[in-house]
């Protein structure tokens, strides 16, 4: 039985489908990367994940049961607009996500449980390598600094899955180096499910281990929301395998955007 399996899903918005034919197996730990030319129902994939959004027809399964019917802490979500607390410190951004779920009328923890939140939630902001701004307020940070928090939020829950959508698409070619560094590291210590979505194919080919490309291959012209998009490559990532494919898939990408 696969981790997580996606069986005939079809996503549809009045007379709009996005997404259709859906099917997909993933196994616990795999880094599957998203590419795919605008509005092909990259996004609206991992909104099914998140379960922000059911399925009009099909199953999202995890270990063989549907997922949960709204967003929780089995599933962290990092997108490219930032979305920290801008009232609450760095530190006080990441223990929030350890004090809410555990005093859910409060929304704080006090005395030796708040004590053990914060330790938790600095010792991952040091592993992101935020432990130098712990006070600092998300108005001072840099662009590369906020990403790394909004992981970090992320991370504290402990999720199963972890999903980016465009979470670098904001910054410097530098820092999104850096970024894809840290990322990898996060992932490969944390076993992680990780689905992420990225315009870039240069970045689609070189993190994780599956490369996943949504595409819409039927179209009529009289009815262009008629038919949806569905996966039409899924691309183990090895080097020989990705240098095989990437110059093939580059022209047809470029092809479908012009």
């Amino acid at each position: 039985m696969s981790y997580i399996e996606i069986r005939n899903v079809w996503q549809q918005y009045g007379q709009n489908v996005v997404l259709e034919r859906l099917n997909l197996r993933v196994e616990e730990g795999q880094f599957c990367t998203l590419v795919g030319a605008s509005g092909c129902g990259k996004s609206t994939f991992l909104r099914l994940l998140l379960g922000q959004e059911r399925p009009s027809k099909g199953q999202l399964l995890l270990q063989g049961q549907p997922f949960p019917a709204e967003p929780d802490a089995t599933r962290g979500v990092v997108f490219q607009r930032y979305s920290v607390f801008p009232h609450l410190n760095v530190l006080d951004n990441v223990a929030i996500g350890l004090e809410l779920p555990r005093s859910p009328l409060l929304g704080r923890l006090f005395g030796a449980a708040k004590r053990r939140a914060r330790d938790e939630a600095a010792q991952l902001l040091h592993r992101v390598g935020l432990g130098h701004a712990l006070e600092l307020y998300p108005s001072s940070l840099s662009g590369g600094m906020q990403q790394r928090l909004e992981i970090a939020q992320s991370l504290i829950v402990r999720p199963r899955v972890l999903m980016l959508d465009e979470p670098f698409g904001a910054l410097d070619p530098g820092i999104r180096k850096e970024m894809h560094t840290l990322l990898m590291d996060l992932w490969k210590d944390s076993g992680l499910t990780v689905f992420m979505v990225t315009h870039d194919l240069s970045e689609g080919f070189t993190l994780g281990t599956r490369l996943l490309v949504f595409d819409k291959v039927r179209v009529d012209p009289q009815y262009p929301q008629a038919y949806g998009a569905h996966i039409t490559y899924d691309i183990a990532l090895n080097e020989a395998r990705a240098r095989e494919q990437a110059g093939k898939l580059a022209s047809l990408l470029t092809a479908k955007e012009s």
